[in-house]
C-alpha cells in the first residue's frame, strides 16, 4: 500500500495505556474500563473472524453495532481498529476480493463520518481506502479536509504527495465496475465539505479560591475574553476574594474546606454549563496573545484534551524561571472527567489514554506566579505525564511530537540525557519530513538548546542556536542561550554581547510559543549579576531598576534586584521603601520575593515583617509560614518559630521544610515531650529516616537514655544545624550539640573538616585554624594545608599562605586547589611591593 495510516495499532486493543490511566481507580472505574474494553476486543474479535470467512456483510454489521457502545470514544476506538483490521486483511488477497472488501470499509468509514465528519483520523483512513479504489477525487477532499481540521496529523502530507503523484502519472488503474462507487464518491466528498471545526462551543472557566484578592483580579482579566463562564469555589476566604470574583461576573459558591483540593475542584466542574472546561488557580495568567488561539481550541471536537504551555516563575533560577512544562487544563465538559486525590488531583486518569490523538499539546501559553514548591509539584506532575507517555509509547502510538513532549517532561525532571535523547529524535524526524505546519518547532529548537546547556555541551549548543536561528530569526531565546553557553565556557565577553543583542531583539513574537523576558527583563537579570562580580554595581543596579519600573508583573526581577541594592549599602528599611515607591501596593507574591532577599542578606527581622504581610492576605499560605518560621528561627526565637509550623498542614508541599524546623526548635528549647510529638508525625509527612533518626538520637541524649549513635545519613542536616547555630552566633546550643556529632560513625580527621569548614564559613579564623592544626598535627594532608592557607590569607599573613600552599604541592603536585591558593598569594604579595615601590 503506497499510503500511509495515522498510525496502525491492531492488535493491541487492551493496551498498556488503558489500563495505565485506571490503575489508580481499584473502585467502578477500573471494573468500566475493562468491562469496555472487552467489548471493544469482543467486537474486533467478530470483525476479524468475518474478514478471514469472507462475510463482508458480518464484518459491516460491526460497524453499525459500534453505536451500542454508550462511551463516544469507545465508539471512535472500535471503528478506527474495524478499518486497521480491514486494511491488514487485504495483504495477499485476490485482485477482486481486495475491491470488495475496500468498498464494504468505504461503506463502514463514510457512514460513521456522516454522523460526525470532524474526524480527521477517519478521514485520513477513508481517503486511504479511496485511493485504493482510484476514487482519486473524493480521496484528496478527504485528505484535504482532515488536513484542515489537523495540519500535523502524522503522514498526512506523505498521502497528499503520493495522491499527486498518482495523478500526474497518467495511468488509470482498472478496477471492476461496482455501482456503489460512484454513490460512495459523492457521499465522500459530501463528508468532506462538512468536515470543519465546530462553531457556538462553549467554554467555562472553573476555580477554587481562598484569599487571592492580590493574585485573583490579575487572572479573571487576563481569561475573561476567552470563557463564556465563570465559576469559582472558595473554600473560606477571609478577604476580598469574593467580591472580586463577582465583579467579573463569576459563580461563586461558598465550600468549607475539606481538606480535598478534588472535592472542591469537582463542585467547580459540577457546576459548569460549557462544552469544555478549563482549570486554573488564582496565581496563573493566561498570555494574552494567545486568548484566540485559546478560542479556537474549542472548536476542535475531535480532542477531548489539551495541554498548554505553563512558565513557573518562583525566582530558583537568575532569570527569575523557574521550570516550562506542559500541563492539562483544558478539558471536554463530560460527566466522568472528575478529579481524583487530595492534593495532587489529577484528572488524566479519567481521559482515554488508549487514543492519544484525543489528548495533544497546544500552542496557548500561562503563566504561574507562584512562590515556593512549584518547581516540586511540577516535577511530580510531569512524573504522571511521563507515565502515561510511556504506556502510549508501549502502544506503539508514537512521531517527532510524542518525543517532543516525552523529551520536556524528562527536562522538567531533571532527567536530563533521556531529555536530549528524545529531542534529538523529534528534531531528526521533524527534518526527514520538513518542519513546515509544526508549531512546536520553535520550541523544541530552544529546549533542545537548552538541554545542550545543561549537559556541559556547550559548544554543540551554540552550533544548534545558530541553525535555529536561520530557521527562526526572531527567537530571541537562542541568543539568549548562547549566551549562558558562552559564559559557561568562560568567554565572558561573548556572553554580555548576545544578551545585550538579546535586550535590542526584545521577546520572541508569539507565534513561537516564547519565554517571557527572553529579550527584557531576563537578559538584565543575568548581565547584573556579571556586573555585580566585576564591581559595576551601578550598571548592576540600573539594570534591575528599569525591569521592575518597565515589568512590574513578573517577581523574577525581585529577588536579584533586592539583593543587588543591599550588597551596594542600601539599608534593608531604604530597599523596602524602594520597592513599595515603584510597586505602590506590593502583591503577596513581590512582598514574599522581597522577604527571601532579605533574609538571604542576613536582615531576618524585616524579612519577618514582609513574610507576615504576606500571611496578613493569604492566612492559609504554607510557602509563607514555612519561610515565616526560618526568620524567626534565626532571631533565635525558637518558642515563636514552632508556634507558627504547628499550624502548616501535613500534607502541604513545605510540610517537611517546617517539620525540621519545628524538630530542631523544640529541641533547642529542651521541649522534649512537643519534640516526641513532632517525631511520631514525621513519617506521615515524609521526614527522610536517616533524619529522623538523627532527631531521636538528640532527643534521647536530652533525657539521658541509651540510644544508638545517630546515623551517618543524618551528617549533612547536622552540618547545617551546627553552621546554623554559629549563623546566630548561639553558642551555647552550638556547643551542646557537638556531642551528637562526636558520636557520629565519622572518623576524627573527617570531623574536624566539617568543623574547619564550617567555623571558616562563619568567619571563625582562629577556630578552623585549631581544626586543621590539630590534623597536620597527627598526619598533615593537602586538605588541610590548603585550610590552614586559607585562615593565613584571611588574617593578612600572605607569605603564611604562600608557605602552607607550597607544602600542599608539595605533598600533591598537581592539586588545583593548592596551586590556585598560591597564585593568590603570589598576586597579594606582587601588589604589596609595587605599594611599598611607589
Amino acid at each position: 500500500m503506497a499510503l500511509r495510516l495515522t498510525k496502525t495499532s491492531l492488535p493491541q486493543t487492551e493496551t498498556a495505556a488503558g489500563v495505565a490511566q485506571v490503575e489508580a481507580d481499584n473502585n467502578p472505574a477500573l471494573a468500566l474500563h475493562r468491562a469496555e474494553t472487552a467489548a471493544v476486543q469482543g467486537y474486533v474479535n467478530r470483525s476479524g473472524a468475518a474478514l478471514r470467512s469472507g462475510d463482508l456483510a458480518g464484518y459491516l454489521r460491526v460497524f453499525d453495532d459500534a453505536v451500542e457502545m454508550e462511551n463516544p470514544q469507545r465508539q471512535y476506538q472500535l471503528r478506527k481498529l474495524l478499518l486497521e483490521q480491514g486494511l491488514a486483511s487485504l495483504r495477499g488477497a485476490s485482485e477482486k476480493r481486495a475491491t470488495e472488501t475496500l468498498l464494504t470499509m468505504a461503506r463502514g468509514a463514510i457512514a460513521a463520518l456522516e454522523s460526525d465528519p470532524a474526524e480527521p483520523v477517519l478521514l485520513n483512513y477513508a481517503g486511504v481506502i479511496l485511493y485504493e479504489l482510484w476514487a482519486l477525487d473524493a480521496a484528496r477532499a478527504l485528505f484535504l479536509a482532515a488536513k484542515r481540521l489537523d495540519p500535523d496529523l502524522p503522514h498526512l502530507e506523505r498521502n497528499l504527495k503520493e495522491l499527486s503523484n498518482r495523478g500526474r502519472s497518467g495511468s488509470h488503474k482498472k478496477i471492476a465496475f461496482h455501482p456503489a462507487l460512484a454513490d460512495l464518491t459523492k457521499r465522500a466528498k459530501r463528508v468532506a465539505d462538512r468536515a470543519r471545526p465546530a462553531q457556538g462551543m462553549r467554554l467555562s472557566l472553573c476555580m477554587i479560591v481562598r484569599d487571592e484578592e492580590e493574585m485573583l483580579p490579575r487572572s479573571l482579566e487576563a481569561i475573561k475574553d476567552a470563557v463564556d463562564e465563570i465559576i469559582i469555589v472558595d473554600t473560606g476566604s477571609q478577604d476580598g476574594t469574593i467580591e472580586i470574583a463577582k465583579s467579573f461576573g463569576a459563580t461563586v459558591i461558598e465550600r468549607e474546606w475539606t481538606g480535598s483540593f478534588s472535592d472542591a475542584r469537582n463542585v467547580s466542574l459540577d457546576a459548569a454549563t460549557g462544552d469544555w472546561f478549563l482549570y486554573l488557580d488564582a496565581d496563573e495568567v493566561l498570555v494574552i496573545d494567545d486568548l484566540q488561539k485559546l478560542r479556537e481550541l474549542i472548536k476542535q471536537t475531535w480532542r477531548e484534551a489539551f495541554f498548554l504551555h505553563e512558565t513557573n516563575f518562583s525566582g530558583t533560577e537568575e532569570s527569575g524561571t523557574a521550570v516550562v512544562h506542559s500541563a492539562l487544563r483544558l478539558l471536554r465538559n463530560r460527566p466522568n472527567y472528575r478529579f481524583s486525590g487530595r492534593l495532587h488531583e489529577q484528572v488524566a486518569l479519567h481521559l482515554p489514554a488508549y487514543l492519544p490523538e484525543r489528548i495533544v499539546q497546544s500552542p496557548v501559553r500561562i503563566n504561574h506566579y507562584g512562590y515556593l514548591g512549584v518547581v516540586r509539584e511540577a516535577k511530580d506532575k510531569s512524573r504522571r505525564n511521563i507515565d502515561l507517555l510511556l504506556a502510549q509509547q508501549a502502544d506503539g502510538h508514537t512521531n517527532a511530537f510524542f518525543h517532543y513532549n516525552l523529551g520536556s517532561e524528562y527536562f522538567t525532571i531533571g532527567e536530563l540525557d533521556k531529555a536530549l535523547a528524545e529531542f534529538q529524535q523529534s528534531t531528526r524526524m521533524i527534518e526527514e519530513d520538513g518542519i513546515a505546519g509544526h508549531e512546536y518547532v520553535p520550541s523544541l529548537t530552544v529546549r533542545n538548546v537548552k538541554t545542550l546547556r545543561a549537559v556541559g555541551r556547550n559548544e554543540e549548543a551554540i552550533d544548534r542556536a545558530d541553525i535555529g536561528l536561520e530557521r527562526f530569526p526572531g527567537l530571541t531565546d537562542l541568543v539568549y542561550d548562547k549566551a549562558m553557553a558562552s559564559i559557561s565556557l568562560g568567554r565572558v565577553d561573548d556572553g554580555i554581547t548576545f544578551l545585550n543583542q538579546c535586550i535590542e531583539m526584545g521577546d520572541a513574537p508569539s507565534k513561537y510559543t516564547a519565554m517571557v523576558g527572553a529579550g527584557t527583563f531576563v537578559p538584565r537579570i543575568t548581565l547584573s549579576r556579571l556586573y555585580l562580580t566585576q564591581g559595576k554595581a551601578a550598571e548592576a543596579v540600573e539594570l534591575l531598576s528599569w525591569s521592575l519600573e518597565n515589568h512590574p508583573e513578573h517577581p523574577g526581577t525581585i529577588h536579584p534586584y533586592a539583593t543587588a541594592l543591599i550588597s551596594t549599602g542600601w539599608n534593608p528599611d531604604a530597599v523596602v521603601a524602594e520597592f513599595e515607591r515603584v510597586l505602590g501596593t506590593m502583591t503577596a507574591t513581590a512582598r514574599f520575593m522581597l522577604g527571601g532577599a532579605l533574609f538571604e542578606q542576613g536582615h531576618p527581622t524585616v524579612a519577618e515583617a514582609q513574610f507576615r504581610a504576606v500571611l496578613e492576605k493569604q492566612p492559609h499560605s504554607a510557602a509563607a509560614r514555612a519561610a515565616l518560621v526560618e526568620a524567626l528561627m534565626y532571631q533565635r526565637r525558637y518558642a515563636d518559630a514552632v508556634k507558627e509550623a504547628e499550624s502548616v498542614p501535613e500534607d502541604a508541599t513545605v510540610a517537611v521544610i517546617v517539620l525540621r524546623s519545628e524538630l530542631f526548635g523544640r529541641l533547642l528549647a529542651r521541649d522534649t515531650s512537643g519534640a516526641q510529638a513532632a517525631l511520631d508525625r514525621a513519617p506521615r509527612v515524609g521526614l527522610p529516616d536517616g533524619e529522623r533518626a538523627l532527631y531521636e538520637s538528640w532527643l534521647a541524649e536530652q533525657l539521658g537514655a541509651a540510644a544508638p549513635p545517630p546515623p551517618l545519613a543524618g551528617l549533612g542536616l547536622l552540618s547545617l544545624m551546627l553552621e546554623s547555630l554559629l549563623r546566630v552566633q548561639d553558642f551555647e546550643n552550638f556547643e551542646a550539640l557537638l556531642p551528637l556529632l562526636a558520636r557520629m560513625p565519622v572518623v576524627e580527621r573527617e570531623r574536624r573538616e566539617l568543623l574547619a569548614q564550617i567555623y571558616y564559613r562563619r568567619g571563625f579564623l582562629r577556630s578552623a585554624g585549631r581544626e586543621w592544626m590539630a590534623v597536620c598535627e597527627q598526619q598533615p594532608d593537602v586538605r588541610a594545608l590548603i585550610g590552614l592557607g586559607h585562615v593565613a590569607l584571611a588574617n593578612g599573613q600572605t607569605e603564611t599562605a604562600a608557605t602552607f600552599a607550597a607544602q600542599a604541592l608539595a605533598l600533591e603536585s598537581g592539586n588545583e586547589d593548592a596551586r590556585k591558593l598560591l597564585e593568590a598569594t603570589q598576586l597579594k604579595l606582587a601588589a604589596a611591593e609595587q605599594k611599598e615601590a611607589a
